[in-house]
């Protein structure tokens, strides 16, 4: 998402501009429901929010524009342009305790990086927000607060 700049946005329109060209030059297009959706509620609930993420962020990152750059959806100049916008993202990657990552993954039969973005929540005292509904659920289930988006 080329052209994020690294600026806090008073002007919720102006965001949303700004967001939808870097999402438009990436090649990462929504379907039209979904976008009109999520979008709202997902810049309504981080708007003058610390953003936190497990430290496995990048990887997941670059692991689903490869997925992407593979099906032939993106091309290699946008998933390098995305990955340029992505370093401009202020978000917190602190530790996360791995042991504790891992038996939430094997306890509810989960990938290991979803696991981390949980532990991540459980651990700082976060909210979590996810759109992935089996995630949340478990987030529920482990104590951790969740935005629903």
């Amino acid at each position: 998402m080329r052209g994020l700049p690294n600026t806090t946005f008073k002007d919720r329109e102006e965001f949303e501009r700004v967001l939808d060209d870097a999402a438009n030059k990436a090649g990462l297009k929504l379907p039209a429901p979904a976008r009109k959706a999520s979008k709202p509620r997902l810049l309504e609930e981080t708007r003058d929010a610390e953003l936190l993420s497990a430290p496995s962020l990048p990887w997941e990152i670059g692991n689903a524009l490869i997925a992407l750059f593979k099906r032939g959806r993106i091309d290699i100049g946008q998933a390098r342009g995305a990955l340029e916008s992505f370093r401009q993202v202020p978000v917190r990657l602190p530790e996360v305790a791995l042991e504790a990552a891992v038996g939430v993954a094997e306890e509810y039969g989960m990938y290991a990086y979803d696991a981390y973005m949980l532990e991540c929540a459980r651990r700082y005292h976060t909210p979590f927000l996810s759109l992935d509904r089996p995630q949340c659920a478990v987030a529920k289930r482990l104590g951790v607060e969740v935005i629903e988006v």
